[in-house]
């Protein structure tokens, strides 16, 4: 029978010499199979490059719902997400009471910022709106209370706010407490879904990588079942036999996770021109940013873990099989 002149049969006559020790082989061996795999990945670049692009489209699909979740957040915070919580004081409340109520207000956790708004200036911004001017003349006093303005801290969650509101209300001297919540509760709900369906579709498409690396490495194997029967008549180890198709494994989750990036940062660079006209009908108020730094690095090394787990998995199911 002849012996297929392949890169698996080469290898065993150069990691077995006695007079090199055990690691220095081990390490030779590994260098050899990780150029190997990426050679003969490169004798087949259609099979290739269909296999990088479907895993590539796989892993940038999660990206981008990040990318999209993560800018709703800032829309949120943007169309008022944090909106100021109005303290309405009882009539019967001086100048002096209202300056306190606020000092106190301004040392609760959660809060950034307390102004007192006096009954005058009440009175000035309903003047200026249509159809007030005429009715507040015929008024002899008037009746409007201090009014405590609280801008809660950003990033606050919907229970601290919930809990910041009741204590204003059961402090001495308010009457009313006007407050977003819903807003804020129904936001924080929708991020919490979207956050969920992330972590889901970011778990969905790792099986499917493995799925994808697994079912390649298996044709692989399979189409060259004789080559391998030949290394094992000569003394090669399973641990020696499967490592080159470990690391095409690596290689296809590699370059799968580097497309996704390029993919990602592609959708960010489409939608930076409107996003940025959004951003200045909003005065500059909208933050929107792109995928962090450590993101796009770690998506490339997890996709090769991946890549190598699925590998690993299939490679030694099916070198079972064959022993």
């Amino acid at each position: 029978m002849s012996v297929p002149n392949d890169i698996h049969v080469q290898a065993p006559a150069r990691s077995e010499r006695s007079h090199r020790r055990p690691l220095a082989s081990w390490r030779e061996h590994h260098g050899w199979s990780a150029g190997a795999s990426l050679r003969r990945l490169a004798t087949k670049p259609v099979g290739t490059l269909l296999t990088v692009a479907v895993m590539g489209l796989a892993l940038a699909l999660p990206l981008a719902f990040y990318l999209l979740l993560s800018n709703v957040q800032s829309l949120g915070d943007a169309l008022g997400r944090n909106q100021v919580i109005n303290v309405f004081l009882k009539p019967d409340q001086v100048v002096s009471n209202a300056q306190l109520l606020a000092k106190q207000v301004q040392q609760h956790d959660g809060v950034a910022n307390v102004t007192v708004k006096t009954p005058q200036q009440g009175m000035d911004e309903l003047s200026k709106m249509q159809g007030f001017s005429d009715s507040l003349h015929a008024l002899d006093d008037n009746p409007l209370p201090y009014v405590l303005q609280v801008q809660p801290q950003d990033g606050i969650g919907a229970d601290a706010a919930s809990h910041l509101v009741e204590d204003l209300r059961g402090m001495q001297g308010v009457d009313l407490v006007q407050d977003s919540g819903t807003w804020r509760q129904r936001l924080d709900a929708l991020l919490e879904v979207g956050n969920r369906a992330v972590l889901i579709l970011a778990a969905l498409f790792a099986l499917a990588v493995l799925l994808v690396v697994g079912n390649t490495v298996r044709v692989d194997i399979t189409s060259r079942a004789e080559e391998i029967g030949v290394l094992k008549l000569i003394g090669a180890s399973r641990a020696f036999v499967r490592r080159p198709y470990l690391y095409a494994g690596i290689w296809y989750g590699l370059f799968s996770g580097v497309l996704a990036v390029g993919l990602a940062l592609a959708i960010e660079f489409a939608l930076a021109e409107p996003v940025g006209r959004l951003s200045q009908v909003y005065e500059g108020k909208l933050h929107v940013g792109g995928l962090p730094p450590w993101l796009l690095l770690a998506v490339p090394v997890a996709a090769a873990l991946l890549g190598w787990l699925g590998a690993r998995l299939v490679s030694a199911w099916q070198l079972r099989r064959a022993a």
